[in-house]
């Protein structure tokens, strides 16, 4: 035969079976020990309901059995689909009847077969041995407010960390000893579509003519300013600026001292310290580690804290002037009253 080399190559070639191997063939996972989980579904949108995408609300407790009942008269309240949402608390340190009562409440709204009943509820218990006076004017003394802020960071942590599931779209932290909130008022903050966002936090008190003098609440949502960097250079690492006491003038802007719920209430401001009454954080940037400092970062615990470790990485800090949540008056005579 007059073949080349390549020629005799090619003709054999052709006599040979093909084998065909399929590289892609899907893996059967049969052990049910094993859990596959997918987060890149989860996303926080401003149009949370269409999305069906979950709420966790935390609150953490301690001796607050006396405002559980108006608590969760408010979360019923709530417009967002029930079903949507999931409860969860954190019960520290309590020497009331807290445990009983939380209970009792749960069961109550858990057992409705109405649309009022939420998918899911978790209590949660854990003690950090760390007792303060109930007595307002200590539990709010300057002195208090380091030990004190540490104490409900590592709170806050511990409940974000036992509660907080894979299918979580939104973390809204809302403390328990709020007497009025709107009804909406998930749906007009995922509007925003911001990382954190929080509302301004006023109090009702009356004077003798029965006129309400609509106090400002939290001074822990503040703009920072020069006179507190240059301040935080003099100070130990470890010190914790507490807002609005004479120990340290912090030239700060409060949120508390902005604003009217007249006015435009979608109206923003960007700021770098945070309170707790009412926060809505995007689930992400939890899971991204941004948590709650119980120690001193950036002479900051807690929610302040939180709102400067999200600044440093990077995440939206907003506040909103003229929305007002209302807290319950705590009579204080002086500091933040």
């Amino acid at each position: 035969m007059d073949m080349t080399a390549n020629e005799q190559a090619a003709w054999y070639g052709h006599l040979k079976t093909p084998v065909i191997f399929n590289n892609h063939r899907p893996i059967e996972v049969n052990a049910s020990s094993i859990q596959h989980v997918d987060l890149n579904p989860v996303h926080s949108t401003p149009e949370p309901v269409k999305n069906g995408e979950r709420v966790l609300i935390l609150t953490p407790l301690k001796d607050a059995a006396p405002y559980l009942s108006t608590y969760f008269q408010l979360l019923s309240e709530l417009t967002y689909p029930h079903h949507l949402i999931d409860l969860a608390f954190l019960i520290s340190d309590s020497t009331d009847n807290t445990v009983s009562v939380l209970a009792d409440e749960l069961d109550r709204v858990q057992s409705r077969d109405d649309h009022l009943s939420f998918n899911s509820a978790i209590i949660v218990k854990k003690d950090f041995d760390f007792h303060l006076s109930q007595n307002v004017e200590e539990r709010h003394s300057f002195e208090a407010q380091g030990p004190r802020r540490k104490a409900m960071g590592r709170a806050r942590n511990y409940l974000l960390a036992t509660a907080l599931k894979p299918e979580h779209s939104w973390v809204f932290w809302r403390d328990v000893d709020i007497v009025e909130s709107p009804k909406r008022i998930l749906e007009d903050f995922m509007e925003h579509d911001k990382d954190i966002i929080v509302p301004n936090i006023w109090f009702h008190r009356f004077n003798s003519e029965g006129k309400d003098v609509e106090g400002r609440f939290d001074y822990n949502s503040w703009v920072e300013s020069e006179q507190a960097i240059e301040l935080r250079r003099t100070l130990d690492p470890d010190v914790v600026l507490a807002e609005g006491y004479k120990q340290f003038k912090t030239g700060r802007q409060y949120m508390a001292k902005m604003g009217d719920w007249r006015d435009d209430q979608r109206m923003e401001i960007e700021l770098d310290g945070v309170g707790g009454v009412s926060i809505l954080v995007k689930a992400d940037v939890h899971r991204s580690g941004i948590n709650f400092p119980c120690y001193a970062f950036e002479n900051q615990a807690e929610t302040e804290g939180f709102a400067k470790m999200a600044k440093r990485a990077g995440y939206q800090v907003i506040g909103l002037p003229n929305y007002v949540v209302w807290h319950i008056d705590t009579a204080e005579k002086g500091g933040k009253a």
